[in-house]
């Protein structure tokens, strides 16, 4: 299957502030922009829109500051497009224009602020924040590395699933069967069993992913 990694917030190298800035730095900053997306609605019409255009305007000048290129925030919006605009409709009609900006626009703040964290955060030092995070857990028997083990098999994974769909797509149309249901998800399927086999395979045999050879 082709690369479809690009689809997937990956990490950009750089030397910006926010590529030096600790990881749990950024993580309090978009937990902020979280609370103040689901907080503004407490605020009127008005004080609402304002406070969420201000935001989202911050995270747009954040973006340029970490060096990203524009392309990568249109595309993490591009993706979101028809969600968007079904939101936005329906608040719209519900309650008004303020409203639908505030509700739209917070959304938005908040995707292009963990985009910016993915974005200037290589990927290893990401599963060792979420380990640690969970690793109170562990005295009720969670297990950290399994965790970020898992996680980091699904980053790899969402990549491939979506590079699977786009070249059954465009074999089944060079072959004249886009209308065919069949023809554009069974290759999929059987695309993604054998690369989870593989995937399963590839961890026995280091002696991971299977709790009893662990204990063994």
């Amino acid at each position: 299957m082709r690369g479809h990694a690009h689809l997937v917030a990956g990490f950009v190298p750089g030397t910006s502030p926010f590529h030096k800035m600790p990881l749990w730095r950024k993580a309090v900053l978009l937990l902020v922009v979280a609370i103040v997306a689901l907080a503004s609605p407490a605020f009127s019409e008005g004080a609402a829109a304002l406070i969420t255009t201000v935001m989202l305007l911050l995270v747009v000048v954040s973006h340029r500051v970490a060096g990203l290129p524009w392309r990568r925030l249109w595309r993490a919006v591009r993706m979101m497009v028809i969600f968007l605009v079904l939101i936005g409709a329906y608040q719209w009609w519900s309650f008004g224009a303020l409203v639908a900006w505030q509700v739209v626009a917070a959304i938005v703040a908040t995707v292009l602020a963990s985009n910016i964290l993915t974005a200037t955060t290589p990927v290893d030092e990401l599963l060792d924040g979420l380990a640690s995070m969970v690793a109170p857990l562990a005295r009720f028997g969670a297990d950290p590395e399994r965790f970020s083990l898992t996680v980091a098999l699904m980053l790899r994974s969402i990549p491939f699933v979506i590079g699977a769909f786009s070249d059954v797509r465009d074999a089944a149309y060079a072959r004249g069967l886009e209308r065919n249901l069949l023809a554009r998800t069974l290759p999929v399927v059987i695309a993604t069993v054998g690369y989870a086999r593989a995937t399963g395979e590839a961890l026995a045999a280091r002696g991971l992913g299977d709790p009893e050879m662990d204990e063994n």
